[in-house]
């Protein structure tokens, strides 16, 4: 998702505040403070208190393609898809979301204005600090969008360095980091705000190439079918000898352990029964963006 989404509390450099949406649930609406403390103190209560009521409450953020509303209004996207299926199989049948920016999911789930973030969240060592992460369920790795046949033959952030291109970055993102460490002048170096406007720059000529996660890459470029444009093969970046990318998950109050047990439980068994790909992969997820099996909450707790 590379570690985009793995700055403080912000989403990789997406910050952006999406607007609540008349179809989400309102935060006031959202069960603010229905979780007994006591008992979540004891290690559960949303759990239960889920399958007694049949639903529970997820937290997103309104991007594409990670959790979202589209046109008609439905929730949908990687993470609110996979939250029906697990949830489903939990004895969970309703899955009800709120929307709020990406900056405000973890005070939101910490104040119980809903019960989980399912927002392709990166999991990150400060954010253990705060919440308790799912495994992942989706790993990503950086991408180049870049002119029909790739002209200019840029693979890497190491290609960019030499060649002096001018490389597009989100406002915030790693991918800056990346490309400043692996050579690229901060001269050539260009920042948006956001996705659109990253295109934008592209298609005007202002920049050679938009480094991301090749999911968003993907994703935007679907936006814009027949434009001229194609997102290069997805890589990991290695800095220092270690390799920069991130994983996104599933998070949850500390509390809930059994929530986060039977959650973890479920996904293990999409995983090993080959059923996760199948769910993620409308959403511009491939077989390069599964988790391998040493892909665990743990190992990026650790960072």
């Amino acid at each position: 998702m590379s570690n985009d989404r793995a700055s403080g509390t912000d989403r990789r450099g997406f910050l952006r505040t999406a607007a609540l949406l008349g179809a989400a649930v309102p935060l006031a609406a959202a069960g603010c403070s229905t979780t007994d403390p006591k008992a979540e103190q004891q290690g559960g209560g949303t759990l239960k208190r889920a399958k007694q009521d049949g639903k529970i409450t997820i937290g997103f953020a309104n991007e594409s393609p990670y959790g979202y509303t589209d046109k008609s209004g439905k929730l949908t996207g990687e993470a609110p898809e996979l939250a029906r299926v697990i949830f489903k199989e939990l004895g969970i049948d309703k899955v009800e979301g709120v929307n709020v920016d990406f900056g405000g999911l973890i005070g939101g789930l910490k104040a119980k204005r809903f019960d989980v973030i399912a927002a392709g969240m990166f999991v990150t060592p400060t954010r253990c600090a705060e919440v308790a992460f799912a495994d992942p369920d989706y790993v990503a790795k950086s991408a180049f969008m870049v002119p029909k046949g790739n002209p200019k033959g840029v693979h890497k952030f190491e290609d960019a360095a030499a060649k002096k291109l001018k490389v597009g970055v989100l406002t915030g993102a790693v991918e800056g980091d990346y490309a400043t460490k692996l050579g690229v002048s901060k001269g050539d170096l260009k920042t948006f705000p956001d996705q659109p406007s990253a295109f934008e720059g592209l298609k005007a000529g202002r920049i050679d190439c938009i480094a991301l996660t090749r999911i968003s890459l993907v994703d935007t470029l679907n936006k814009h079918q027949g434009s001229g444009f194609e997102v290069t093969d997805a890589y990991v970046p290695i800095i220092d000898g270690k390799e920069q990318f991130g994983a996104g998950a599933f998070a949850f109050r500390k509390a809930d352990t059994d929530l986060v047990k039977a959650f973890n439980q479920k996904l293990g068994e999409l995983k090993t029964g080959n059923r996760l790909l199948p769910v993620i992969k409308p959403f511009g997820f491939s077989q390069a963006e599964l988790p391998g099996p040493n892909d665990t909450a743990a190992r990026f707790c650790q960072g």
